[in-house]
């Protein structure tokens, strides 16, 4: 049987020490690695822009979307802060 694991974390230097860890206790592969941000919807797509741009010139971009006026039950899912 395949299982996943999540480590959500809140800082980019945190989630990739635990990923190095992960994938060194165990026989696991690696998944794509998520980021998410919040604000205006042009601020936004200036942040999506711009992060695109930067990460792909370090390597491959998968997804890169702006989700305009979520429904708050998506948003329940990725915030783990209070509103």
């Amino acid at each position: 049987e395949k299982a996943i694991a999540l480590l959500e974390v809140q800082a980019m230097v945190t989630a990739i020490v635990g990923l190095d860890a992960m994938v060194k206790a165990a026989d696991v592969k690696r998944s794509l690695v998520t980021v998410v941000v919040e604000g205006s919807v042009s601020a936004v797509q200036a942040a999506a822009e711009a992060g695109k741009a930067a990460a792909a010139q370090v390597g491959p971009v998968k997804l890169c979307e702006v989700i305009a006026r979520p429904h708050p039950q998506i948003m329940k899912f990725l915030r783990t802060d209070p509103v």
